[in-house]
């Protein structure tokens, strides 16, 4: 089905090297729904409250609105495609308050999909993100050092931590892209449905 999309890079800052996926996403997502993409993307679990921060406003949780102390909007408010028509092409999201997490967020391109691909979809990337709850990026840099140094006396503490949090070692490079895909499939899979009984009401009315 060929629909609008935006092919947008997620960035998260202040580590290095940069840890960046790229997605292509419909134009039609919330920002809800862009969260979760960014989720599974990036490799987060979804353990933690988030935030967008656009044109002076913040965008949360719907169910979590209530819990800042700042004006927030619903987050299921407001569409990509809104933004783009807006003129919005960047902005930040903020994931975890604690280890707070920063990315910046570019659209890149917009133009039609392609009808045989479904969307959400992967496009590149590179370099894993730190674990959840690792300690924001002081604490990620403190992970670093000890899990690639066996003299390192947390060494094996943090190594048994990450090996049975995750099922596998820590490896900077792996993105772990199978799973990616895996997730971002069943994303559209999900939205398949909608979309067709969607087009075909259209379809009815306009014959």
């Amino acid at each position: 089905m060929v629909e609008p999309i935006a092919r947008v890079r997620i960035e998260l800052l202040d580590i290095e090297p940069t840890v960046w996926r790229r997605v292509d996403v419909p134009l039609s997502s919330t920002l809800v729904s862009f969260h979760h993409v960014i989720q599974v993307t990036v490799g987060w679990t979804n353990s933690h409250l988030f935030e967008f921060r656009i044109a002076n406003r913040s965008y949360a949780d719907p169910f979590m609105v209530d819990l800042f102390d700042w004006k927030v909007y619903k987050a299921s408010s407001i569409r990509l495609k809104t933004l783009v028509d807006r003129g919005i092409r960047e902005f930040t999201y903020l994931y975890d308050f604690g280890d707070h997490w920063e990315h910046i967020i570019a659209i890149e391109d917009l133009r039609d999909g392609k009808a045989e691909v479904d969307y959400p979809a992967f496009v590149d990337g590179a370099r894993r993100c730190p674990p959840e709850d690792v300690g924001g990026v002081t604490g990620f840099e403190e992970f670093l050092a000890a899990a690639f140094d066996p003299s390192h006396v947390e060494h094996e503490d943090l190594t048994a931590w990450y090996e049975a949090s995750y099922s596998k070692r820590f490896d900077p490079d792996d993105i772990d892209q199978p799973r990616v895909q895996i997730w971002l499939a069943e994303f559209a899979r999900r939205r398949r449905g909608p979309l067709l009984r969607h087009r075909a009401k259209r379809l009815g009315r306009d014959s």
